[in-house]
């Protein structure tokens, strides 16, 4: 079994900004990733608070990282893909406990 540590990314960008976000990890180190589609549930409070205005549609990109390169894909994603972009996009991450299929061989050694 694999000793090495993994964190998962879940970036939240509005409609239409996966590809930018993703860009963005690939550049800091990340392989890949899984994007789902959704729909947030913004207030107007919100809205007038931060001053921005609060697209409906989402997509949710989830990217699975080595925890080495947490931090660098986060910080790039803030970066490229933040609030302060078109894609209003927010991160965060979660450890993993166990990963499998993650380059290694049916005997669980490494590639």
């Amino acid at each position: 079994m694999m000793d090495k540590k993994y964190e998962v990314i879940f970036c939240i960008v509005n409609a239409g900004f996966s590809e930018v976000a993703m860009s963005a990890a690939k550049k800091a180190g990340a392989r890949g990733g899984t994007v789902l589609h959704g729909r947030g549930t913004g207030s107007r409070e919100a809205e007038e608070l931060f001053n921005i205005t609060i697209q409906p549609e989402k997509e949710l990109v989830m990217i699975l990282v080595p925890a080495d390169i947490k931090d660098k894909v986060m910080n790039t994603l803030y970066e490229e893909a933040g609030l302060a972009s078109a894609c209003h996009g927010i991160a965060f991450s979660l450890p993993v406990e166990r990963a499998i299929g993650l380059g290694e061989t049916r005997n669980g050694e490494e590639k």
